[in-house]
């Protein structure tokens, strides 16, 4: 007996030891910066089939494959887009392959890396695309492509922009729980399908005015790349006319259905390697160790970039949120830095909590005093992520980014028959205050707490539209007159005074450049990645913990996603509807 609880133990010892060992040879591999080596003839391979970071993640357990035991190499949109700028002017790039299928990005994402397509083919090298099926996320990079190819076998889906959210008020009623939102906008949609039954007018007529945005700005750019009028795509689009590849060709859509090594023996011919032998592929996440991003390294000047990419939340910065003390620390280390001549706030973010937003736009109002702040907004910069760039000298925004959203809003449970009824929990109460127990999820709000809370969403929103009323130099009213919750698209907010240019964030630099008056610069980001090594075994655990919920749930996890984020929600919150997700 003593000789098998030693060998258990043993056992185990051995096995914590081999898994530490894998762990860490995965981390080791992933924090790799040494440049590649480049063959000469070779093809930059862009793959886009997966969720897109702003940058690239030191940490090599996010989106950490479990079946295969292998880390992410998925490259953040920083990498592809210097990756894609440098290869115009490698001599060993020939040309780049858009390998693409049911692309998961937003358009202000693929919008981004488009515009750096275009760009790259300046330099006359050829770009191929390629999918056994493509959606209109990748046809919307595919588009820009010298030569589109579908598998013979496959599909290429045009069929328009639609919106779905599952609204959850019948659900709640039926396991005893009763969401009560409190808002100031009304336009203002985040928490209604806790709710409601069904989508109020207000919200449907937003989301048909910025889709309808989406769509047309969709439409023109397609049209423009293919050498089509917009009315000819439109009703390609509308009426369905694309249903196997071999419309796709007819219609002039794509340029051929092949197979794979079809188009595989096309670029060896334009990359003028022999059909026997084999393409020299490498991909963004590797490339981008070589390429340079335009800065001069040995400068003392410096641009700070500080990334805003997730949910608005206090506390600090995670994978998946944007933590108020992280992100003030950053903004204040590149304030106080004199060797920080400007910085841009990359923003990517639907908002969250109220407070958070707050205590960043603070830091950012101060640091505006003493150098140049150029917003840059990704694919959402709305409600609380609009809230902590409003004081910046100038807001930059794609034409297709998600904005606006200035409206705030508050949730409370009232889960007394969950408990009473089905759960049979009875609470009882001792308490010294009329209102110490204001918020409690055991019984139902009285009408006087319900105007407390209401007062205190009333007084933030005041207190939101009147930053953004002083950083955009516009009167209060105005602002009030646009916000109400309602969002936007960045071209539409350009007309309306929250944006001031469209572009990406090269657009952002070149006026950083020009306002701090730089000759030479180089680029400082934060917050600063922490090193991979650290909290190795939490960050494994995390990600196994969501990579099974989602083998569990499959489609289905968007909805836990959602259900989870409403009800870690606590204080008044400054954010967008749950999901603008669009197929």
């Amino acid at each position: 007996m003593l000789a098998t609880i030693v060998g258990i133990f043993i056992s185990a010892f051995l096995i914590v030891l081999i898994l530490v060992g894998i762990v860490a040879g995965i981390a080791s591999k992933a924090s790799d910066t040494k440049e590649v080596t480049v063959k000469e003839k070779s093809v930059l391979k862009l793959s886009l089939d997966y969720s897109i970071p702003e940058r690239t993640s030191k940490n090599p357990f996010d989106n950490f494959d479990f079946s295969t035991f292998e880390g992410s190499k998925n490259a953040g949109l920083n990498d592809i887009l210097k990756s894609i700028r440098y290869a115009a002017s490698d001599e060993k790039i020939k040309g780049i392959y858009l390998n693409l299928s049911m692309s998961p990005n937003s358009y202000g994402t693929l919008e981004e890396i488009r515009d750096a397509l275009i760009e790259f083919k300046k330099s006359k090298k050829f770009i191929i695309a390629y999918a056994e099926m493509m959606d209109e996320h990748g046809y919307y990079i595919a588009s820009v492509a010298d030569k589109i190819y579908i598998n013979p076998a496959g599909e290429l889906v045009l069929n328009g922009f639609s919106h779905q959210e599952p609204y959850l008020k019948n659900m709640f009623e039926k396991i005893g729980v009763q969401p009560i939102l409190v808002r100031h906008g009304k336009y203002k949609s985040a928490g209604e399908p806790l709710i409601a039954d069904k989508m109020s007018e207000e919200n449907k007529k937003q989301i048909e005015v910025y889709m309808g945005g989406l769509f047309k700005h969709f439409v023109t750019k397609i049209s423009e790349a293919r050498k089509k009028s917009y009315d000819e795509v439109f009703n390609i689009v509308n009426k369905l006319l694309i249903q196997n590849p071999d419309d796709a060709v007819k219609q002039g859509m794509i340029d051929g259905a092949k197979y794979e090594d079809e188009v595989m023996s096309e670029m060896k011919k334009s990359t003028g390697v022999a059909e026997k032998d084999k393409l020299s592929f490498i991909s963004a996440g590797s490339y981008s160790k070589n390429a340079k991003d335009g800065s001069t390294l040995t400068s003392k000047n410096k641009i700070a970039i500080v990334y805003f990419d997730g949910d608005i939340v206090s506390g600090e910065s995670d994978k998946d949120n944007v933590g108020s003390i992280t992100l003030a620390e950053s903004i204040s280390k590149a304030r106080k830095d004199s060797s920080v001549k400007a910085i841009i706030l990359r923003v990517n973010s639907p908002g969250g909590s109220a407070m958070a937003s707050d205590v960043i736009w603070r830091e950012i109002e101060l640091a505006k005093k003493s150098k140049p702040v150029i917003a840059s907004f990704g694919s959402v910069a709305a409600s609380g992520g609009y809230y902590l760039a409003a004081p910046a000298d100038v807001i930059v925004a794609e034409p297709n980014t998600i904005t606006g959203s200035i409206g705030v809003f508050a949730i409370l449970m009232n889960a007394e028959k969950l408990l009473n009824d089905k759960l049979g929990i009875k609470f009882q109460t001792v308490k010294i205050g009329e209102y110490a127990d204001l918020g409690s999820p055991d019984r139902a709000m009285t009408p006087a707490e319900l105007t407390i809370i209401q007062h205190g969403v009333d007084r933030i929103y005041d207190d939101f539209i009147s930053k953004v009323a002083s950083g955009r130099k516009l009167d209060k009213a105005k602002i009030d007159s646009i916000a109400q919750g309602r969002v936007w698209t960045g071209e539409d907010a350009i007309s309306i005074g929250l944006v001031d240019e469209l572009g990406g964030l090269d657009k952002a630099v070149s006026i950083a450049v020009k306002k701090a008056k730089l000759t030479d610069y180089k680029f400082v980001n934060y917050p600063e990645q922490k090193d991979p090594f650290n909290n190795i075994l939490k960050s494994f655990g995390d990600e196994a913990s969501i990579y099974f919920t989602k083998k569990q749930l499959g489609t289905d996890y968007k909805y836990y996603e959602m259900i989870r984020k409403a009800s870690m929600n606590t204080g008044i919150q400054a954010r967008m509807m749950w999901d603008t997700e669009m197929k």
